[in-house]
């Protein structure tokens, strides 16, 4: 565990070493505050929430998560630096976990730059904390789930562009099975079992139930339950190109 962290700290440590990293988080944090005050509509309906907020947060991250995911492994087959990590003493495993808890906690620093807007509706009304509280669970969860898919298919490629791209594909399934026009579009073609099934299995469908101010066991285990499944597969595609 202690090297998983320290293998963390470094990969965390990376991201801060360009500015690139900053203009980063500034243009998200600036993207999520437009989304929520303008084109969310938060002044013309007259009310304290952040349900705009939370809205335009699985979209964003549509884009921020395979940004972050693409150089997780494919940076590594490209410069050839994974043979070196894998002949250091430090397990598949902890390199998997280290890379993916440095991905997932930058992406928590960029949550947390979102928390100005947080104060500022708290400052123009009264909303439910409660129900915030809960969203922001809500994001980070979805978020690791995001991360743990993109990690997985950076290990497949050496190209940090196809990662990228084929990051965002995956990521865009995963989450738009459970949009109200797919499963529309979804009732007029297919029985209700896979219809339900492709909606269940949707990170979105998991997500409003969270920000709706529903915080169920079952949504919190399927996001780490998907988080654990892409680690395992990433554990055992580095194994296989590590034997190769």
């Amino acid at each position: 565990m202690r090297i998983m962290f320290i293998i963390a700290r470094r990969e965390l440590a990376a991201y801060f070493s360009t500015p690139l990293a900053y203009v980063f988080l500034v243009t998200y944090a600036a993207s999520a505050g437009a989304m929520t005050f303008y084109v969310g509509g938060f002044f013309a309906s007259r009310q304290a929430n952040l349900s705009t907020f939370f809205t335009f947060q699985p979209w964003l991250f549509l884009a921020l998560i395979p940004a972050i995911g693409m150089r997780l492994w494919a940076e590594e087959r490209r410069t050839g630096t994974i043979e070196i990590l894998m002949t250091m003493p430090v397990s598949t495993w902890e390199a998997v976990g280290g890379k993916f808890i440095a991905g997932w906690a930058f992406t928590g620093i960029a949550l947390l730059l979102t928390t100005p807007i947080w104060y500022t509706v708290n400052y123009l009304g009264s909303p439910d904390n409660g129900v915030i509280i809960a969203s922001y669970v809500a994001t980070f969860l979805m978020a690791g789930a995001l991360l743990a898919l993109a990690s997985c298919l950076s290990a497949l490629t050496r190209n940090q562009v196809i990662a990228f791209v084929i990051s965002i594909a995956a990521c865009s399934l995963m989450m738009v099975g459970g949009a109200d026009v797919v499963v529309a579009a979804l009732r007029k073609v297919a029985p209700a079992i896979i219809v339900d099934f492709v909606a269940s299995a949707s990170f979105l469908t998991h997500f409003v139930t969270i920000t709706n101010g529903v915080l169920d066991l079952r949504d919190t285990m399927f996001f780490l339950s998907f988080i654990a499944l892409c680690l395992f597969i990433n554990g055992q595609l580095i194994e296989i190109k590590k034997g190769s």
